[in-house]
């Protein structure tokens, strides 16, 4: 299996599983959804980052790419790879017949757009800084970082617009049924421009943490593996 192969299907894993337990906690766990959610993006960061970067999310692979960790040539590859995964892992919770009836009441656009937008670029600021910078290089709490901010996001503002976070788990949600198509727009916008305003926040404040532009297949092609 080629470096890139190994890395998408890693990727593949990580978002399935993140979408899986999105669906089902949403429909099992109740106010306990969120814990579940970022715990589970918590141990997959864990189990994945060495290998792939542990991103699971289009909005941080662009952050990463635009960090210069990422190869541009195989970003479209990771958001491919996510953007299936979710699909499937969607479509999963809707064979299994644990779907919602209805989709979920969210507020008005320009609310959703704003809290969607803070902590996507919440997520990715993290990520950059515990992941990819190198005064935090080999620390044993990036996993918990990450996922314990998707938590803190979707206990703090789930109810405003379903604290996706995520455009891959957004696609995922919407094929389950739990947002609606039309804002579908929403999530892509908050999420892609939350992934870029965290890249540039990090290139802000770690000057010196100049951008090296990966080549296909090598190691320093996302997080851990930078």
């Amino acid at each position: 299996m080629s470096p890139l192969s190994r890395k998408l299907t890693v990727e593949f894993i990580g978002t399935f599983f993140l979408m899986f337990t999105v669906g089902m906690a949403s429909a099992t766990a109740g106010s306990l959804a969120p814990l579940a959610i970022g715990t589970t993006l918590m141990v997959m960061a864990f189990a994945g980052g060495h290998i792939s970067g542990g991103h699971f999310n289009p909005a941080v692979s662009t952050a990463v790419m635009l960090r210069g960790k990422l190869a541009s040539g195989d970003w479209s590859a990771y958001i491919a790879a996510q953007a299936v995964a979710a699909i499937l892992a969607g479509l999963l919770v809707s064979g299994l017949g644990y779907g919602p009836a209805t989709d979920l009441a969210v507020a008005g656009a320009g609310k959703m757009l704003i809290v969607e937008f803070l902590f996507t670029f919440a997520l990715c600021y993290v990520v950059l800084n515990v992941a990819t910078a190198k005064d935090t290089e080999n620390n044993s709490f990036y996993g918990l970082a990450i996922g314990f901010t998707v938590a803190a996001g979707a206990f703090a503002v789930g109810s405003v617009s379903g604290g996706a976070f995520n455009p891959a788990v957004a696609l995922g949600a919407s094929v389950l049924g739990m947002f609606a198509w039309s804002n579908i727009w929403i999530y892509l916008l908050a999420g892609f421009a939350g992934g870029v305003a965290a890249a540039a926040a990090f290139r802000l404040t770690q000057p010196a943490e100049e951008p090296v532009p990966s080549r296909r297949g090598e190691r320093d092609l996302g997080l851990r593996a930078a």
